[in-house]
Protein backbone atom coordinates (compact mmCIF):
# COMPACT_ATOMS: atom_id res chain seq x y z
CA UNK A 1 0.00 0.00 0.00
CA UNK A 2 1.09 3.48 -1.40
CA UNK A 3 1.55 5.60 2.16
CA UNK A 4 2.02 9.64 0.98
CA UNK A 5 4.60 11.31 3.09
CA UNK A 6 3.77 14.68 4.44
CA UNK A 7 5.84 17.68 2.90
CA UNK A 8 6.56 20.14 5.26
CA UNK A 9 4.91 23.73 4.35
CA UNK A 10 7.09 26.30 3.21
CA UNK A 11 6.87 29.72 4.42
CA UNK A 12 8.42 31.76 1.94
CA UNK A 13 7.00 34.24 -1.08
CA UNK A 14 8.57 34.05 -4.28
CA UNK A 15 8.75 38.10 -4.96
CA UNK A 16 10.57 37.49 -8.54
CA UNK A 17 6.39 37.71 -10.25
CA UNK A 18 6.34 40.79 -8.11
CA UNK A 19 10.01 42.41 -9.62
CA UNK A 20 8.60 41.88 -12.82
CA UNK A 21 5.43 43.32 -12.39
CA UNK A 22 6.99 46.42 -10.27
CA UNK A 23 9.96 46.80 -13.59
CA UNK A 24 6.81 46.77 -16.14
CA UNK A 25 5.05 49.58 -14.20
CA UNK A 26 8.64 51.79 -13.86
CA UNK A 27 8.99 51.33 -17.28
CA UNK A 28 5.07 52.34 -18.21
CA UNK A 29 5.46 55.51 -16.18
CA UNK A 30 9.20 56.46 -17.42
CA UNK A 31 7.33 56.27 -20.74
CA UNK A 32 4.27 58.23 -20.13
CA UNK A 33 5.82 60.86 -17.84
CA UNK A 34 7.20 63.25 -20.08
CA UNK A 35 3.64 63.35 -22.23
CA UNK A 36 2.33 64.44 -19.09
CA UNK A 37 3.15 67.55 -19.11
CA UNK A 38 1.88 70.72 -20.69
CA UNK A 39 2.35 74.41 -20.77
CA UNK A 40 5.25 76.48 -22.03
CA UNK A 41 8.70 76.13 -21.32
CA UNK A 42 9.80 78.95 -19.17
CA UNK A 43 13.08 79.77 -18.16
CA UNK A 44 12.15 81.42 -14.92
CA UNK A 45 15.51 83.98 -13.85
CA UNK A 46 16.52 83.70 -10.01
CA UNK A 47 15.62 86.84 -7.39
CA UNK A 48 19.15 87.13 -6.03
CA UNK A 49 20.18 87.18 -10.34
CA UNK A 50 17.69 89.44 -11.39
CA UNK A 51 19.45 91.61 -13.21
CA UNK A 52 19.57 91.58 -17.10
CA UNK A 53 22.69 89.83 -18.86
CA UNK A 54 22.95 91.85 -22.30
CA UNK A 55 24.87 89.99 -24.76
CA UNK A 56 27.20 92.15 -26.43
CA UNK A 57 24.95 91.61 -30.00
CA UNK A 58 21.76 92.85 -28.80
CA UNK A 59 19.82 93.81 -25.68
CA UNK A 60 16.88 91.30 -25.02
CA UNK A 61 13.69 92.18 -26.09
CA UNK A 62 10.88 92.92 -23.91
CA UNK A 63 7.36 92.46 -24.32
CA UNK A 64 5.35 94.81 -21.46
CA UNK A 65 1.94 94.20 -20.25
CA UNK A 66 0.42 97.18 -18.41
CA UNK A 67 -2.33 96.98 -15.37
CA UNK A 68 -5.17 97.71 -18.14
CA UNK A 69 -3.59 94.49 -19.93
CA UNK A 70 -2.39 96.52 -23.13
CA UNK A 71 0.87 95.18 -24.70
CA UNK A 72 4.10 96.73 -25.35
CA UNK A 73 7.30 95.53 -27.06
CA UNK A 74 10.77 97.40 -26.56
CA UNK A 75 11.74 97.21 -30.27
CA UNK A 76 10.17 98.19 -33.33
CA UNK A 77 8.55 101.26 -35.08
CA UNK A 78 7.70 102.93 -31.63
CA UNK A 79 8.04 101.22 -28.00
CA UNK A 80 5.35 103.50 -26.35
CA UNK A 81 2.48 102.37 -28.40
CA UNK A 82 0.04 99.62 -27.28
CA UNK A 83 -0.38 96.46 -29.77
CA UNK A 84 -2.26 93.39 -29.69
CA UNK A 85 -0.73 89.91 -28.54
CA UNK A 86 -0.44 89.02 -32.21
CA UNK A 87 1.11 91.95 -33.35
CA UNK A 88 3.84 91.33 -30.32
CA UNK A 89 4.26 88.02 -31.53
CA UNK A 90 4.78 89.19 -35.15
CA UNK A 91 7.29 91.96 -34.03
CA UNK A 92 8.88 89.71 -31.90
CA UNK A 93 9.42 86.97 -34.39
CA UNK A 94 11.19 89.65 -37.23
CA UNK A 95 13.56 90.37 -34.55
CA UNK A 96 14.50 87.01 -33.73
CA UNK A 97 14.79 85.94 -37.54
CA UNK A 98 17.01 88.86 -37.41
CA UNK A 99 19.19 87.56 -34.36
CA UNK A 100 18.17 84.05 -32.97
CA UNK A 101 20.41 84.38 -29.91
CA UNK A 102 18.04 87.86 -28.76
CA UNK A 103 16.63 86.59 -25.19
CA UNK A 104 13.11 87.40 -24.48
CA UNK A 105 11.53 88.74 -21.14
CA UNK A 106 8.31 89.44 -20.13
CA UNK A 107 7.65 92.26 -17.59
CA UNK A 108 4.14 92.23 -16.45
CA UNK A 109 2.35 94.65 -13.84
CA UNK A 110 1.54 92.67 -10.57
CA UNK A 111 -2.06 93.97 -11.17
CA UNK A 112 -2.83 91.72 -14.29
CA UNK A 113 -4.25 88.24 -14.45
CA UNK A 114 -2.28 85.51 -14.81
CA UNK A 115 -4.19 84.15 -18.08
CA UNK A 116 -3.06 87.70 -20.05
CA UNK A 117 0.67 86.65 -19.29
CA UNK A 118 0.23 82.95 -20.26
CA UNK A 119 -1.91 83.95 -23.19
CA UNK A 120 1.39 86.21 -24.29
CA UNK A 121 3.70 83.45 -23.55
CA UNK A 122 1.58 80.85 -25.71
CA UNK A 123 1.52 83.65 -28.47
CA UNK A 124 5.07 83.81 -28.10
CA UNK A 125 5.84 80.18 -28.36
CA UNK A 126 3.77 79.89 -31.49
CA UNK A 127 5.95 82.33 -33.32
CA UNK A 128 8.85 80.48 -32.66
CA UNK A 129 10.75 81.83 -29.30
CA UNK A 130 12.58 78.97 -28.23
CA UNK A 131 12.19 80.54 -23.89
CA UNK A 132 11.20 82.82 -22.17
CA UNK A 133 11.96 84.70 -18.96
CA UNK A 134 10.20 86.53 -16.69
CA UNK A 135 11.60 89.74 -15.09
CA UNK A 136 10.65 89.79 -11.18
CA UNK A 137 11.50 93.01 -9.35
CA UNK A 138 13.52 92.30 -5.98
CA UNK A 139 11.61 93.00 -2.68
CA UNK A 140 14.80 95.18 -1.34
CA UNK A 141 13.43 97.67 -3.74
Amino acid sequence: MYVRKKRRQMAEINVVPYIDVMLVLLIIFMATAPLITHGVKVDLPQMQESDLVETKDAPPIIASIDSEGRYYVSVGTDPEAPMDAVEVAAVIKLKLQQNPDTPVMIKGSGKVSYQEVLLLMDFLKNAGVPSVGLMTKSFEE
